[in-house]
């Protein structure tokens, strides 16, 4: 269910789902009860509820018969995903091989994709009580520089997410 309901603070309309106890003012904030809102229609379709606010927003600005005009928002839905270049066409035209973005994505996506402070966090759960050195030979391996595991291992320490004892590191 969705209604369109109107703040008495501020005149803005904005569409709520369901029968929430409480609802928010996008404009000003206000929190006002549910039922306590003017509700200018409810209806099953969002479709619907998304083009009364918009006819009602229009009419407001004086703008009534050049909504009147338009298509439906199921309709311009459609138009504008069928309207343009696709991903593929738009990596072509930018200069891009588009095999080798795809096959990228690929490796990023079997690969896990990881961050830079979780590879040194996974070199602290794989290797047994590490030290920098082999930290930062497992954390190049993967991409990341030297500098930046240094200066992760020695973070992580202060905030007491790792500790360091005569040059070996663990996680806690």
């Amino acid at each position: 269910m969705y209604s369109v309901v109107g703040c008495s603070a501020c005149n803005n309309l904005w569409i709520v789902e369901g029968r929430p106890e409480t609802t928010q003012c996008s404009r000003c904030g206000k929190r006002r009860t549910f039922g306590k809102l003017k509700q200018f229609v409810e209806t099953d379709d969002e479709d619907h509820a998304r083009e009364v606010r918009a006819s009602m927003l229009a009419n407001r600005q004086g703008h009534g018969d050049a909504f009147a005009e338009l298509d439906s928002f199921a309709e311009m839905d459609s138009q504008v995903r069928d309207a343009g270049m696709d991903d593929e066409e738009y990596l072509d035209r930018s200069g891009l091989d588009t095999d080798e973005v795809a096959a990228a994505g690929e490796r990023s996506r079997r690969d896990g994709s990881r961050s830079n402070k979780q590879v040194v966090l996974d070199a602290l759960s794989t290797l047994d009580t590490p030290d920098e050195a082999e930290i930062v030979a497992y954390a190049r391996e993967r991409g990341v520089s030297a500098d930046y595991v240094r200066q992760a291992l020695e973070k992580l320490s202060r905030r007491g997410e790792i500790s360091e004892s005569r040059g070996r590191y663990r996680r806690l």
